[in-house]
């Protein structure tokens, strides 16, 4: 029941959200206009028609079968992303209009007028999403990365993760996408390749054959999963049981001890997803849990689908922590909002007064809209060195 409020209480904000979104631009179309009557009525109208066909569409794309799913995510997806963006300009013109009509009062600035400044913000939301679409449709760029670890053994010195996070793989991302990226992760040859979250956007019987590619996946040390929040959303328990017959190493809140060929020792944990602390019946994570498996002053690298699982981390001393979910923002200027809820959006940081390191990649994939703005999809390649100099 707990879960149901939850899903209506933030079905109702995002409602409210999305209402104020549609009413803003139809205040800025008639600003930047000259609508006769009728066609403000018009207007109107198609705007209110967009915005009841998302609300009755969007919460059921996940549940129906992936062909249909798929028709009605790229009708309504795309259309928030450009919601999104003539919002973003709408506020920017009428921040300009406010500052130049303050200043006329106080001196010669001419006021600059709304209506010329409307239609620079509508002009400038459309260049941004056809910018914004065509970054999207580029293949994810190869992001080579290299960490120093304090006392990481010789025989893991040079060793390379490639780490492929928030596939999304649903809607609109589908088994060829995915076949795509694998060919791509193929081709470096990595010595371990880790999944940090937010696979999949729908149930097994679903996505199943759309997943099918992750079994061609292969490294010397493996392939290891951690839960994101979708997966929650899509059957967690299910996913992870389909995971583990496509040779895929499911950690939740587990270690597993990678061992060389010399028989020295790296630990990989693996916590479930930091939002499922929040979610009944749901054990979420217990980093405490997952270390009792780890080999004493053996280094510890850490999958944690979101950053802000760093602080209990570095608490703990871990090494390094793997993640994804922010997106880096997908689409500028969202991302300065991702710092309401994460400590870091995208790249390499070393947490304050600590040996732990993070790397948050921007994601493989994208959620919602087919949109990127500021960020580019990514396969991370992270080489781990040994630190030089004395160890902590």
């Amino acid at each position: 029941m707990k879960r149901l409020m939850d899903v209506l209480g933030f079905f109702v904000i995002f409602s409210m959200i999305l209402l104020f979104c549609h009413a803003y631009i139809f205040h800025h179309v008639v600003s930047a206009f000259s609508l006769s009557s009728a066609q403000r009525w018009g207007a109107g109208i198609i705007l209110f028609g967009f915005l009841v066909v998302t609300l009755l569409t969007i919460p059921f794309v996940n549940m129906l079968p992936r062909a249909q799913g798929a028709v009605i995510a790229w009708l309504t997806y795309p259309w928030l992303g450009v919601v999104l963006l003539l919002v973003t300009m709408c506020a920017a013109a009428d921040l300009v209009w406010l500052l130049s009509k303050g200043a006329s009062l106080f001196s010669n600035i001419k006021d600059l007028g709304r209506r010329p400044l409307s239609q620079v913000a509508f002009g400038f939301a459309g260049v941004g999403c056809l910018v914004s679409l065509f970054i999207n449709a580029q293949p994810a760029i190869v992001k080579n990365v290299t960490i120093e670890i304090q006392d990481l053994p010789a025989s893991f010195d040079g060793v390379r993760i490639v780490q492929l996070t928030d596939l999304h793989v649903g809607p609109m991302n589908d088994g060829a996408w995915l076949s795509r990226i694998v060919e791509e992760v193929e081709a470096l040859s990595p010595d371990m390749i880790v999944l940090t979250g937010d696979l999949v956007d729908g149930s097994v019987a679903h996505l199943s054959e759309h997943v099918l590619p992750l079994k061609r996946l292969k490294a010397k040390y493996g392939v290891h999963f951690v839960t994101g929040n979708h997966e929650y959303y899509s059957g967690v328990d299910a996913w992870c049981e389909h995971l583990k017959t496509l040779d895929i190493n499911v950690l939740r809140n587990a270690c597993t001890q990678i061992t060389s060929t010399e028989g020295e020792i790296l630990n990989l944990v693996g916590v479930e997803d930091w939002g499922a602390r929040h979610m009944r019946g749901v054990e979420g994570p217990d980093l405490q849990k997952a270390l009792k498996g780890a080999q004493p002053h053996a280094p510890v690298i850490l999958l944690a689908h979101q950053p802000a699982a760093i602080h209990e981390a570095a608490a703990r001393g871990v090494d390094l922590q793997l993640s994804g979910h922010t997106h880096g923002g997908q689409i500028w200027p969202f991302s300065y909002l991702v710092y309401l809820q994460q400590p870091y959006v995208q790249g390499h940081y070393v947490y304050p007064e600590s040996k732990t390191q993070i790397y948050i990649s921007p994601g493989t994939g994208f959620w919602g809209p087919p949109m990127r703005l500021g960020t580019h999809a990514e396969v991370s390649v992270i080489t781990l060195t040994r630190a030089s100099g004395k160890s902590k």
